[in-house]
C-alpha cells in the first residue's frame, strides 16, 4: 500500500489538548506541508498550547468556529486544503448530561457544515475524523477481546451519542459524494497541555494544591490511558498509512481502574491514598469500562511507546511546572464540574449539587467495595460473604451499596453466567456463603431489543442463570435469583381491579414479550433447584428519580402513558428485605413486590403533588400503545400475603412511595 502525501492540511480544534500535539508534531517534522489550524477558542483550548509551532514559516493560526459554512468554505479555496483532520469537538462527558445541546451543536452540526464544504469543493484528498472508543458504549467487565472497529455503536452519554451521530454523517458523505473519509476512535488520553476538567490532569493539580481526589461511584470504572505523544504518532501513522473508507482504533491493552489512578497520583506526591481519596456520587450512567482490539492500527506500523509510569511522572512534572497554564480553574476542579462553558474560558457553575440532595438508596458518598475481612489475631470470621452478579445492572448496583452499608463483605463475580468454569473459579476465589444474581437481559433500550436478539436473550436469561444456579447448588450454596413477575397479563380469574393478585404456585400466562417469555421459562426450570430462592420484581422503582431506569422516570418522560393498575416494586424497601431473606435462608418463589396495586396516573399525580405542580401528561390506550412498541408488555396484579406474612412490617404500595419515593424528593 502506497504512502499518502498531503500538501495543505487544516487541522480543526488545534489549540486544544490532542490535536495541538498532532500539529506541533507535523510542523515540526514535515517543514514541506503546510498546516493550517481552526480553532474559536473556547473554555479549553489555549493558544499557549501551540507555542512550538507559532514561529514555523508552515503554520498558520485561524480563529474561527467549524459552525460557520462561510468562513470554512473560504480557508478550504483559498489555502488549497486537500486534507482535513478534525478534531474540534466538545468532549466533557459531565457537561453533556447539563448542556447537551451545545454537544449537538458543535459535534453533529459542526461536522455536518464541514463534510459540506469538502463537498461543494471538490478538492478534499483525505477527511480524518476523530471519533472516541465511548461510542462503542459499555465493554463487559471480563471480555478479553476489545470492541473491533466493525463492533454495534451503543453510546450511553449525550456526548457519545453525538460522537456517534457525527460519525454516521461522515460515513454517509463517503457512500454517498465519494468523500476519502477515515475514522478514528481513541482511548483515554492523558499528558501535558490537557485542561483540568479531565481526570488526570484534576487529580495533579488537586494534589499539588493539597486537597482530595473525587472519585465517581467506587472507583472500579476501568480506562485505557494513552500517553499524548503516542497518540500524535498514531495519527502520523494513519495520515500517511491510513485507508480511506476504514476506522482505526487508537488505543492500549494496558487497563487501569480509576482508584488505582488516583492512587498512583498519592505515590507521585507522597499523599495517603486512605486520607486523600473522597468518593463522591456517580454520574447518572457512568461506563464501567471501555476496551478497544487496536491490531489494525498495528498492522500500520504503529504501537505505544510510553510506559504508565514514565508518563504520568512527565505529565506531573509539567503541571507542577506550568501551574498557571489555564488561569483560574476552580470549577473544573469540582467533583460533578457540570459547566455553561462559554467562549474565552467563562465558567459557571448549575445550581445544585449532590450535597443538596436526598439521602437515597441510589445515591451513595461512601465506598462501595468492602474488603474481606483476614482472621488476625481474635478477629472473627464474619458470618456473611456475599457474591454477586450484575454490577453494571441496577439492581446489582444498588445491592454493592446496601452490603456496604450492613458492613457485609461482598465480591463482584468476574465470570460470565454462560461460562461455568468462569464461575466454579470464582466461588473457589471468593467462598462466599450466599450469591445474588442480579444478572440478565432486558435490552437496550428496553425489551423490545430481545425481540430482535433471541439467542442472545436466551444465553443469559436461560442457559447462564441455570448455570449458575447449578454450579452454586454443586456447592451447597443459596442462591438468590432477582427475576420478574412481568409473566402474568390480567384473565377471567384475575381480572384488572379485583384485588384477586397472581400467587407464587400459579403458571405464567403472559407470552407476549420473549423477554417475559424466557423469564418464564427459566423460572419454571429453577422449580427443581432446592437452593434457589426467585424473587418476581415488577416494573422497580427507586428514590432516585435521576436514573433512567427507574418506572417513575421512564413514564414521566413518555409522551404518552397508558393508564392501568399494576404490582410495582419499591427498591428501597425490598432490596434490604431480599437480604435478609438470604441471612434467613428462604427459599422458592416469592412474589416480590408491595401488597395492591397503583396506577399510572396514580403515580404522575403524586409526581405532581411532590415534584412537579406543572407536570402534565396524556393517556393513551393499548391499542394506540401497540402501534409505538414491538412487543406487548405484562399489566398483573401480583398476590404479595406470603412476603408479607414474613415481614409484616413490609407497606403497601402506596405507602411505600409516599415513604420511601416521594417524601425524600419533595420540592
Amino acid at each position: 500500500m502506497g504512502s499518502y502525501a498531503p500538501k495543505n492540511i487544516l487541522i480543526t480544534g488545534a489549540a486544544g489538548f490532542i490535536a495541538s500535539h498532532v500539529a506541533n508534531r507535523l510542523v515540526r517534522s514535515y517543514p514541506d506541508y503546510k498546516i493550517v489550524v481552526l480553532d474559536k477558542l473556547d473554555y479549553c483550548s489555549n493558544l499557549k498550547n501551540l507555542i512550538p509551532s507559532k514561529s514555523s514559516p508552515n503554520f498558520k493560526f485561524v480563529k474561527g468556529d467549524i459552525g460557520s459554512a462561510d468562513l470554512v468554505n473560504y480557508l478550504l479555496i483559498t489555502e488549497s486544503i486537500d486534507t482535513i483532520m478534525h478534531f474540534a469537538a466538545q468532549t466533557h462527558v459531565d457537561n453533556s448530561f447539563g448542556n447537551s445541546f451545545e454537544f449537538t451543536k458543535n459535534n453533529i452540526y459542526g461536522t455536518h457544515v464541514l463534510l459540506e464544504a469538502c463537498k461543494v469543493t471538490g478538492q478534499i484528498r483525505r477527511f480524518i475524523h476523530v471519533s472516541t472508543d465511548e461510542v462503542y458504549g459499555e465493554t463487559d467487565e471480563d471480555a478479553v477481546v476489545g470492541n473491533h472497529e466493525a463492533s454495534q455503536l451503543l453510546p450511553t452519554n449525550p456526548y457519545s451519542a453525538t460522537k456517534a451521530g457525527a460519525e454516521m454523517l461522515v460515513m454517509a458523505y463517503g457512500r454517498s459524494y465519494g468523500l476519502p473519509v477515515i475514522t478514528t476512535r481513541g482511548n483515554n488520553v492523558y499528558g501535558p497541555n490537557q485542561f483540568p476538567e479531565k481526570l488526570i490532569p484534576k487529580f495533579i493539580l488537586l494534589a499539588m494544591q493539597g486537597k482530595n481526589l473525587p472519585i465517581h461511584g467506587d472507583g472500579s470504572n476501568v480506562r485505557s490511558y494513552l500517553y499524548c505523544e503516542d497518540v500524535a504518532e498514531a495519527f502520523e501513522v494513519i495520515l500517511h498509512k491510513g485507508e480511506v473508507g476504514h476506522v482505526y482504533n487508537i488505543g492500549t491493552k494496558k487497563e487501569r481502574r480509576v482508584i488505582d489512578v488516583a492512587k498512583d497520583v498519592c505515590t507521585l506526591f507522597s499523599m495517603d491514598p486512605e486520607a486523600s481519596i473522597k468518593f463522591v456520587e456517580n454520574r447518572p450512567f457512568n461506563d464501567q469500562r471501555y476496551f478497544l482490539d487496536d491490531q489494525k492500527l498495528k498492522h500500520l506500523g504503529w504501537s505505544e511507546r510510553t510506559t504508565w509510569k514514565e508518563g504520568l511522572k512527565k505529565t506531573m512534572d509539567w503541571y507542577t511546572q506550568n501551574p498557571d497554564w489555564w488561569g483560574d480553574v476552580t470549577g473544573a476542579l469540582l467533583p460533578h464540574p457540570r459547566m455553561l462553558m462559554m467562549p474565552g474560558g467563562l465558567e459557571r457553575h448549575f445550581e445544585g449539587s449532590e450535597d443538596e440532595k436526598p439521602a437515597s438508596l441510589g445515591s451513595s458518598n461512601t465506598r462501595m467495595v468492602v474488603p474481606s475481612t483476614k482472621n488476625t489475631g481474635t478477629q472473627q470470621k464474619p458470618p456473611f460473604k456475599f457474591l454477586l452478579y450484575g454490577r453494571t445492572g441496577w439492581i446489582g448496583g444498588l445491592l454493592g451499596k446496601l452490603c456496604q452499608k450492613q458492613g457485609i463483605p461482598y465480591e463482584y463475580g468476574k465470570g460470565r453466567l454462560e461460562d461455568r468454569t468462569s464461575l466454579m473459579a470464582d466461588l473457589q476465589n471468593v467462598k462466599p456463603t450466599h450469591v445474588f444474581n442480579a444478572a440478565g437481559v432486558t435490552g437496550r433500550p428496553n425489551v423490545d431489543w430481545c425481540e430482535s436478539h433471541k439467542t442472545e436473550t436466551i444465553r443469559t436469561n436461560v442457559a447462564g442463570t441455570l448455570t449458575l444456579a447449578d454450579v452454586c447448588r454443586e456447592q451447597g450454596i443459596l442462591m438468590i435469583n432477582y427475576a420478574t413477575g412481568c409473566i402474568f397479563e390480567y384473565d377471567a380469574a384475575h381480572p384488572e381491579g379485583s384485588g384477586i393478585g397472581y400467587k407464587e404456585e400459579d403458571k405464567p400466562n403472559f407470552i407476549g414479550s420473549f423477554y417475559s417469555k424466557t423469564k418464564a421459562m427459566v423460572e419454571e426450570l429453577l422449580r427443581e433447584y432446592d437452593n434457589v430462592c426467585t424473587l418476581r420484581v415488577r416494573m422497580p422503582i427507586s428514590s432516585d428519580l435521576n436514573n433512567p431506569r427507574n418506572f417513575i422516570t421512564k413514564i414521566s418522560r413518555y409522551n404518552k402513558v397508558v393508564n392501568i393498575p399494576n404490582s410495582m416494586t419499591i427498591l428501597d424497601e425490598l432490596l434490604p428485605i431480599s437480604i435478609e431473606m438470604a441471612k434467613r435462608n428462604l427459599k422458592g418463589i416469592w412474589n416480590f413486590t408491595n401488597p395492591g396495586v397503583v396506577s399510572h396516573n396514580e403515580i404522575l399525580e403524586m409526581y405532581k403533588d411532590y415534584i412537579d405542580p406543572n407536570f402534565k401528561w396524556t393517556n393513551f390506550t393499548l391499542e394506540e400503545q401497540a402501534k409505538v412498541i414491538v412487543a406487548p408488555r405484562s399489566n398483573n396484579e401480583m398476590d404479595a400475603s406470603k412476603l408479607k406474612k414474613e415481614f409484616p412490617e413490609l407497606l403497601s404500595i402506596k405507602e411505600s412511595l409516599i415513604k420511601h419515593v416521594f417524601e425524600p424528593n419533595k420540592k
